[in-house]
């Protein structure tokens, strides 16, 4: 995003607006008016979509050439991510109801969530996260639109030419054996201390018939305080698959 100094009146109606506080007010050919830092700005559109925002109408969005158009990509939720033709920051089912079987009893699924409106997070933050991960054995999810950024999966390795970008949230993805779990969620503690960002970290397991849920005491013996604040799939839609 960018505002045409030509046409700003330096009103600062916009500032409120930005999630990540990119908008400051400059001294530009004696006047002041407001300028979005590049470097901050992820490029979600909030200010350019609000209409009404701008009196002049200064605020608009150029045309953007990769690496910095994945900014919108995982920015804008309106945005679709041209690697997976789908919105959203994760692969479509994750942390929905589980229809399709994807998480069969004694694996959990994970999900490092980066990044909030106010923060942000970068993609170096990313790869340092990753790359903690890969490091104890995790395999991250093919189909999810981080993944597909890396140069090399297997060590979390990004490419070259994204580790400039910042973006307002994504998601690192991937499934795990619960006997691992815990050796994984002591890595992630550890790493967190090396990232300037935010993150959430989300379990996804199937649950016991007895109504326990597996994951919950690994979480705690690995030093988290888990929330059990469960999506569940009672059964009631068709199923997708078949249980063996």
């Amino acid at each position: 995003m960018r505002i045409d100094k030509e046409k700003c009146t330096g009103c600062e109606l916009c500032h409120p607006y930005c999630p990540v506080g990119a908008i400051a007010t400059v001294e530009w050919e004696g006047n002041s008016v407001s300028e979005i830092d590049q470097g901050e700005c992820v490029e979600c559109g909030t200010c350019f979509k609000r209409s009404g925002i701008c009196p002049v109408d200064a605020i608009y969005m150029p045309k953007l050439e990769w690496p910095r158009s994945l900014r919108e990509h995982f920015s804008n939720p309106n945005a679709e991510h041209p690697s997976t033709t789908t919105q959203g920051r994760g692969t479509e089912e994750m942390k929905s109801n589980d229809v399709t079987g994807r998480y069969s009893p004694g694996i959990a699924g994970v999900a490092v969530e980066m990044g909030r409106p106010g923060v942000g997070t970068s993609l170096r933050d990313a790869e340092t996260v990753a790359m903690a991960l890969a490091k104890v054995g995790v395999e991250f999810e093919e189909d999810n639109p981080v993944s597909i950024l890396m140069a090399d999966p297997k060590t979390g390795k990004f490419k070259e030419e994204v580790l400039g970008e910042k973006v307002l949230s994504l998601i690192l993805e991937f499934k795990i054996e619960n006997d691992r779990l815990e050796r994984v969620l002591t890595r992630i503690r550890e790493v967190s201390t090396q990232i300037d960002t935010v993150f959430s970290l989300d379990l996804i397991n199937r649950v016991n018939p007895d109504g326990t849920i597996p994951v919950m005491a690994i979480a705690e013996k690995a030093g988290f305080s888990p929330r059990p604040n469960t999506k569940t799939n009672v059964g009631l839609g068709k199923p997708r698959f078949r249980e063996v």
